[in-house]
């Protein structure tokens, strides 16, 4: 950073202009603070979110891929870390305290933090209460990477344990790819049937890969 004119500097710029005002490698540089030898910070920051393919990528990255990295040690992994864990508390406030669809984006963007770097296949629930706020967030079952195995006797049990009035399912696809199978499709339906039993709402299944998530009700799929 010394040989960067003061006013140009990532800390300096943010505090003079406000964070909007800085490039998406200045902010992940005043996230990691310092370089490596012969490697600007700056230069650390960018080569990190070519890694990942940008800024989402890098917020999707788990533990094990940001290990990959050359020079990104276990102080400057934990800070990625520690941003990452609060998008996700941030993200499920929101959804705690207004309904889930008052902004499915938000829906999204939380999944994608939960699940999209995952190298196993994960079946999550989020359940929901009349208002349609979260009431917990569960992740029920875990397989290998082509498929899990899914209860729905178990779903149900959580959900009345809970005492949830609604459901959104999903689950990732390690391959990275959002397309929902046959599979899935099979799935949703066995579930919704087996929650109408005690009446709970299956709002939406999600099929999260790396970058997009599918949502089974924009596709009429439930």
């Amino acid at each position: 950073m010394k040989d960067i004119p003061p006013d140009a500097r990532p800390r300096e710029k943010l505090l003079a202009q406000g964070p909007a005002a800085l490039a998406d490698a200045e902010l992940v540089a005043l996230l990691l603070r310092t370089g490596l030898k012969g490697v600007s910070v700056l230069q650390l920051a960018q080569s990190l979110l070519d890694e990942f393919g940008g800024l989402a990528g890098l917020l999707h990255a788990g533990p094990a891929d940001l290990k990959r990295v050359k020079g990104l040690g276990p102080a400057k992994r934990a800070e990625v870390a520690a941003v990452v864990e609060l998008a996700r508390r941030s993200l499920q406030q929101r959804l705690v305290e207004r309904p889930a669809f008052d902004a499915p984006g938000r829906v999204r963007d939380y999944l994608q933090l939960h699940l999209a770097s995952r190298e196993h296949e994960v079946f999550a629930v989020l359940f929901l209460d009349a208002q349609h706020r979260l009431l917990q967030f569960d992740e029920m079952f875990r397989g290998t990477l082509t498929q899990t195995s899914v209860y729905p006797r178990e779903v149900v049990r959580r959900a009345l344990a809970l005492n949830a009035a609604a459901v959104i399912l999903a689950h990732n696809h390690p391959s990275g790819l959002a397309e929902p199978s046959r599979a899935d499709e099979f799935l949703t339906q066995s579930l919704k049937s087996a929650l109408q039993l005690v009446d709970v709402r299956v709002l939406d299944h999600m099929v999260v890969g790396r970058t997009q998530v599918v949502s089974f009700a924009e596709r009429g799929l439930l």
